[in-house]
């Protein structure tokens, strides 16, 4: 039956039936966490035998003593690897340490203090900053470009990724420093932006000539519903389409290791990470090449890092069938909702009426599930319509999620028919 469909006497029918429901839930007392996107015991110890490759007390690696100083931009081999993984060269990646979220931050805070390649001025001086933020989104993005001050302009995102006619016309603006993309497997909703997309981004024409385009492919190889497809050259398709400093790309091991202590990069063009290595002289003497070591000995190549990659699906898959075939029993019927079904990632994005999404996280709260705060996809964390919520099923056990889930659809139930009956 759909809510809309029934009469004032059959919806006050229903909630009195959702509240019994609820009732019975919250005497479970519960202690669920739908909350953030981390890798679960089991995907961690897929890579248990990763310290183990250095039993051999051998340090050496491309005529490198990983042990010692040297290397600012990484080891040689494990630069070709993040290469292979990107699509993009060896000689235009830098390695860092475990977060790639602390790259994006010193790359603004570079752009901030320094300027960036082709800046007029450190940014730290120009009157006005704007970032373009792709929405539903990832909080931290939009926190990092909030916290030096910038203006945070919402951009609509979809299917086909984001709204590209504004992008175009916003860009004309040169207060516009740039834009944060998540294209494969988007944070929240799962999106791969199309080919053309990808090529109408490239050849985007800012007026600031320092525009920094955050393309934060984290989630490039992590497909858990069938094979991973190849993913475009962000930094070849800039520099064909004539912009070849406009990307900056980032990727990680977090999810594909130890989230806890994984390897990070930046991409871009050569010229880019020559400037960039340039700053980071008078910053670090190098990141962990130890870590970098074991990695490569581990990962040995793409191939070999896309086979452990099917091991993290085979425990993801059967977590987001169990999300999605819940919402398509208990919530599409009722069409109260609307979601897509992501092939890959660490999230499922769902829109509620508008005016509930609040209300469902409280009302999961009471029972004891605890979900992502409403709003916090958005720049700002301000959801005008107070519609969208993530879910983040990848780190409980199977059997907690089918909890946390029945949950949660009886907590969508209730608010939408106590918004109906307002």
């Amino acid at each position: 039956m759909r809510y809309s469909d029934l009469n004032k006497a059959a919806l006050q029918a229903e909630l009195a039936r959702v509240k019994q429901d609820y009732e019975a839930l919250r005497g479970h007392k519960l202690n669920l966490n739908l909350t953030r996107g981390k890798p679960e015991t089991a995907q961690l110890a897929l890579s248990n035998d990763m310290p183990h490759t250095l039993d051999d007390g051998n340090y050496m690696i491309d005529g490198v003593d990983a042990r010692n100083y040297g290397e600012l931009a990484g080891l040689p081999s494990c630069r070709k690897l993040f290469a292979e993984i990107l699509a993009c060269k060896p000689e235009e990646v830098i390695l860092g340490n475990n977060a790639s979220l602390q790259l994006m931050y010193d790359l603004i805070a570079k752009a901030y203090t320094h300027g960036l390649k082709n800046s007029v001025r450190p940014w730290a001086k120009e009157e006005k900053l704007r970032f373009l933020c792709p929405f539903p989104g990832y909080d931290r993005h939009f926190n990092v470009t909030k916290s030096f001050g910038m203006e945070l302009i919402p951009v609509p995102l979809s299917e086909t990724g984001p709204d590209m006619d504004l992008v175009e016309e916003l860009v004309k603006d040169p207060s516009v420093k740039g834009m944060w993309c998540v294209p494969k497997y988007s944070n929240p909703d799962g999106y791969v932006y199309p080919l053309e997309t990808c090529r109408r981004i490239a050849a985007m024409k800012p007026a600031a000539p320092d525009f920094a385009l955050m393309w934060d492919n984290a989630y490039v190889i992590h497909a858990f519903d069938g094979d991973e497809t190849p993913f475009p050259d962000m930094i070849g398709l800039c520099r064909a389409a004539g912009n070849p400093d406009l990307v900056y790309e980032f990727a990680s091991t977090s999810k594909v290791t130890y989230a806890g202590a994984g390897i990070s990069c930046i991409a871009a063009s050569v010229e880019n990470i020559q400037y960039i290595l340039g700053l980071m002289t008078f910053q670090t003497i190098g990141p962990n090449k130890v870590n970098e070591l074991m990695h490569i000995r581990f990962l040995k190549d793409l191939d070999h890092t896309l086979a452990h990659m099917k091991k993290h699906a085979a425990i993801m898959k059967p977590k987001f069938d169990l999300v999605c075939e819940a919402l398509e029993r208990e919530i599409d019927p009722l069409e109260i909702a609307s979601w897509h079904r992501p092939r890959g990632g660490y999230f499922v994005s769902i829109n509620l009426l508008p005016g509930t999404a609040k209300r469902v996280v409280a009302l999961c709260k009471e029972v004891g599930v605890a979900m992502t705060g409403a709003g916090a996809t958005y720049p700002g964390g301000v959801d005008p319509q107070d519609t969208n919520l993530r879910i983040a099923p990848s780190y409980p056990p199977l059997g907690e999620v089918r909890q946390a889930m029945e949950v949660f659809c009886t907590c969508v139930k209730l608010a939408a028919l106590e918004k109906l009956l307002a």
